[in-house]
């Protein structure tokens, strides 16, 4: 019989039940985490992601990590290097590490995103900034202000390989 072990761990399967991830408000959005980097030897780590519209980031980078990107719900505008994607429901981009990256919540509805990164420490950091999540909801008065945030986001994003080197992507983009 074959040895089903690796050096450090059994191979066994991860099951998470839905709606069991822990769960953090940050950004003015919910993140769901869904697998990560403790559970797979830091190989990936996977959040659903539920961001209101108008939301945005600087242009950024990740030093450390590629990042792709599912969406199940809504529409958002990615700006990926020199290039601009409109995604609707069901469409994929993938961010190789060091590619400089931004986006906005486009429309009237929040989107709903499978986030995956590789390897997974990344989504440690949203933890880290943001607060634990009283439920599964979007944040209201009841989650970090903006400037809080973002305080944090400068203090703490460095220690991920997180560098913004660009303002957000304009309304309308």
């Amino acid at each position: 019989m074959a040895d089903l072990t690796t050096e450090t761990q059994p191979l066994s399967a991860f099951y998470r039940p839905a709606g069991s991830a822990p769960a953090t408000w940050a950004m003015g959005s919910l993140f769901e985490q869904i697998l990560s980097a403790a559970e797979t030897g830091g190989a990936l780590g996977m959040a659903l992601v539920t961001q209101p519209p108008g939301i945005a980031t600087p242009l950024h980078r990740h030093t450390r990590e590629s990042e792709a990107f599912f969406l199940l719900d809504g529409s958002m505008t990615y700006r990926a290097g020199d290039e601009t994607f409109h995604l609707a429901s069901g469409d994929f981009i993938w961010l190789p590490s060091g590619l400089p990256h931004a986006f906005r919540v486009t429309g009237s509805t929040p989107v709903r995103f499978l986030g995956f990164t590789s390897p997974g420490g990344l989504m440690a950091l949203y933890d880290e900034v943001g607060i634990p999540a009283l439920e599964r909801r979007l944040p209201g008065d009841d989650g970090l202000t903006m400037v809080a945030e973002i305080a944090r986001w400068n203090e703490i994003g460095p220690r991920y390989g997180l560098q913004v080197v660009g303002p957000p992507l304009p309304e309308g983009a």
